[in-house]
């Protein structure tokens, strides 16, 4: 067999891009920003709220992001194969948003109360289980909803000539959840008003769901026959695998992307806050917010131009030199720089593999494909990488006071970590380019 380029090669022309309607653009940022709103919460303050009402030691983050990553997955499968089987997605997406927003408002009801002493012994290990359970419970509803049926609508919607301009705008919208919970919210987390910011969020996520009844139209993707447990295991059959190595390898640029990610990220909001002591660290994660977005939003356009594959590596490089740039950032306008620099590469990073993950789906299984992706691309990284953060933490050994307690605290390390695990991408490229040749 003859040499042969990506599937999405002739598309990256401005004559080949299909348009894409307004009624797809409103479904795809309105659903698509408050399911990363409602994510945000999740992986982010939901961290930020047990390290203050539960418990400081990082491997309990560990296991809360890793149980999460574990029931999100197995949700994924089971819902993306379903939504294939039905050839529909609304209906999934609209019940797993209003679900999904229940369970957030439920975060704030467990866990100490503002002012008072985090629970010990059995309080503080029944305390740790229900947190560990109700995060698990709303991953899947939120998968469901978001990773399996959200996630298979789009690459429904979409085609090779327009998924760089719509990946760059998807992968934007985490950056902008975070600055609307930075700038709305964040005063009610720092007042210990954890019930109400919450419930905030649950409620803006219920009635996403409610609107997403009529924004999100089906595409009539024929339904497939084969059964529920069928689908999901065809994805991770070897045979599958050697039939699209090109596919797979690239959710395995992704898994390390992800790994990366997630060494740093469950963490950062506690390091700015307890390690760097940066007062205005919303005010500063805004900033950085609003310019990583523009960048990100530029380099959709660009990957659409110079093609997906030759986008990606400079990309990853962008995010490795804004972790080592953090590593030594310290004051407040070295932080802002380099954490533009970091979240930029980051988005642009991820915007690419999903993008070029889109080309390599077939039709028919967009929604058995998420599984996969999630396997690879979401509960591998959050397994491994917030206990690889946690046990760098732990090594490093740093501390602050609290009150006359002493309690560890991340430290810069996380991110010179991060870009350690990036020096594999590279490798997983070759191999991918030489699958794609093949």
């Amino acid at each position: 067999m003859g040499p042969r380029t990506e599937p999405a090669a002739p598309a990256t022309t401005r004559s080949t891009r299909t348009a894409i309607g307004g009624r797809t653009w409103l479904a795809l940022v309105v659903v698509g920003l408050v399911g990363q709103l409602a994510w945000t919460v999740e992986n982010m303050y939901l961290n930020v709220y047990v390290y203050d009402t539960i418990s400081p030691d990082p491997n309990v983050i560990a296991i809360l992001v890793s149980a999460s990553a574990i029931a999100a997955t197995i949700a994924t499968l089971l819902v993306g194969a379903w939504s294939d089987r039905m050839g529909r997605r609304r209906a999934i997406i609209a019940f797993g948003y209003v679900a999904w927003g229940v369970c957030t408002a439920g975060f704030g009801f467990v866990g100490a109360p503002a002012g008072a002493a985090a629970p010990t012994g059995a309080a503080l290990i029944g305390a740790i289980v229900a947190i560990v359970l109700l995060d698990c419970v709303m991953s899947a509803f939120g998968s469901g909803a978001n990773d399996a049926a959200f996630t298979a609508w789009v690459t429904d919607s979409t085609d090779p000539g327009n998924r760089g301009r719509v990946d760059g705008v998807l992968a934007v919208l985490p950056l902008i959840a975070m600055l609307l919970v930075f700038g709305l919210l964040d005063g009610l987390t720092r007042a210990g008003d954890w019930k109400l910011f919450f419930g905030v969020v649950g409620i803006v996520t219920i009635l996403t769901g409610a609107a997403s009844w009529f924004l999100i139209r089906d595409r009539g993707v024929p339904a497939r026959t084969d059964g529920i447990l069928t689908a999901v295991l065809h994805g991770l059959r070897p045979s599958t695998i050697r039939r699209q190595p090109a596919l797979y390898l690239t959710l395995a640029i992704w898994t390390v992307i992800g790994t990366s990610t997630q060494v740093f990220l469950p963490y950062v909001i506690i390091y700015l806050q307890r390690y760097l002591r940066i007062e205005s660290y919303a005010l500063a994660l805004g900033i950085v917010l609003i310019l990583a977005s523009v960048l990100s939003i530029l380099g959709g356009r660009v990957m659409d131009r110079i093609g997906k594959t030759r986008f990606l590596l400079p990309a990853v490089a962008v995010f490795a030199a804004g972790l080592v740039a953090m590593t030594f950032a310290r004051e407040l306008p070295a932080v802002i720089a380099s954490a533009t620099v970091m979240m930029a590469g980051m988005m642009a990073s991820l915007a690419t593999v999903s993008a070029m993950t889109r080309d390599h789906t077939p039709a028919d299984r967009a929604g058995a494909v998420q599984g996969v992706r999630m396997i690879l691309a979401v509960m591998i990284p959050m397994i491994v990488g917030p206990f690889l953060g946690a046990a760098v933490i732990s090594g490093a050994a740093n501390t602050y006071t609290s009150l006359g307690v002493v309690q560890p605290v991340p430290g810069p390390e996380i991110f010179i970590a991060a870009a350690a695990v990036l020096v594999l991408v590279p490798v997983l490229v070759v191999l991918r380019a030489r699958a794609v040749r093949s």
